[in-house]
């Protein structure tokens, strides 16, 4: 029986485990067995989160996080949670491995998963010359043509870092201006190997075996045209990852997992929730990590409600209705 489990390694739910762990919680964080690390192990140099003036790999950070985390105690375990049980005061997680933990409290720091385009071209050739993830597979698109679908900051990024392989980075976008940051659009618009095109949308993807093209249309006159390519990378937002508890915990209107106000504490007490998979606006690794610390303080807080650790005091399904004292649950203040 566990204090604490954490489900999901991004920025998040590592942030939550070095608080749980130096809280002495022994967090168990549930990494998953393909995606350890969360979307940053796809992202290239990391200019903006604190503490890094030079920038960080992605991947380099959350490895850091991760060695953070398991210093004061954190257990990382490489399988994907397939199940939960929630209803009661004590939650069950069941793995693809078959095992299962059970724990007074669950942090559900899940992410978020890359947005597909929804066409019929792209699921065929996915893997064979549709991509997600630049740094994943830029390198074999070495002196090739290639796509990238988006105007964020995430396409741009995409489309920089690809330059650095690809003989030619078409940005197909469906408006005539972007919605990245400037810097980010700065940086795009000065790269020779970037070529925009603008007010389009991909609604095929060409090909057999591999990627040959893509058709477009344009979205002022409805025209449609077909322009050849070797490769698309598709970086048109991410939606959050809340298939486990979709009829388990309340949702927003946006899909992500509602919470109360500031705090990490969902709709089923015992229950937290941290990072992008209750964020729909911000989304970014730093007000992640601090939605992880929110959610680490919030179970500490619930655990010492519950009493002694394991063998709960008060039951859990009326913690959230007692008065405070003080900042704390009267219940704390005791």
């Amino acid at each position: 029986m566990r204090q604490v489990i954490i489900i999901g390694s991004g920025p998040a739910g590592y942030t939550a485990a070095i608080y749980a762990a130096r809280a002495n919680l022994a967090p168990l964080v549930v990494a998953s067995s393909v995606e350890a690390g969360g979307e940053l192990m796809n992202t290239t140099e990391v200019e903006n989160f604190p503490g890094f003036p030079e920038g960080i790999m992605g991947p380099d950070l959350m490895t850091k996080m991760q060695e953070q985390a398991e210093r004061f105690g954190a257990e990382v375990l490489y399988d994907d949670a397939v199940e939960l049980d929630i209803d009661g005061p004590v939650k069950r997680v069941i793995l693809g491995s078959g095992k299962s933990y059970e724990a007074d409290s669950l942090v559900f720091a899940t992410g978020s998963a890359p947005r597909k385009i929804g066409i019929d071209g792209e699921t065929r050739l996915s893997g064979r010359g549709v991509s997600y993830c630049a740094t994943c597979d830029g390198f074999f698109f070495r002196e090739k043509v290639i796509a990238v679908v988006g105007g964020g900051d995430s396409a741009m990024e995409e489309a920089t870092f690809l330059t650095k392989f690809a003989s030619k980075v078409y940005v197909i976008h469906r408006r005539d201006e972007l919605r990245a940051s400037k810097i980010m659009q700065e940086r795009a618009f000065k790269n020779d190997k970037i070529e925009f095109v603008w007010n389009s949308e991909v609604v095929d993807v060409l090909g057999t075996d591999a990627v040959t093209g893509v058709t477009l249309e344009d979205t002022v006159d409805g025209t449609r045209r077909d322009l050849a390519l070797d490769g698309v990378f598709v970086a048109i937002g991410n939606d959050p990852r809340t298939h486990l508890v979709h009829g388990k915990l309340d949702l927003t209107p946006e899909g992500t997992v509602w919470v109360d106000g500031r705090s990490s504490r969902t709709s089923v007490p015992g229950v937290f929730a941290a990072g992008d998979v209750i964020d729909p606006t911000y989304r970014q690794a730093v007000t992640a990590a601090g939605s992880g610390t929110v959610a680490a303080l919030d179970v500490e807080h619930f655990l010492a409600a519950l009493g002694e650790a394991g063998a709960p005091a008060v039951d859990a399904s009326e913690i959230d209705g007692l008065p405070e004292v003080d900042g704390r649950r009267a219940v704390d203040a005791a």
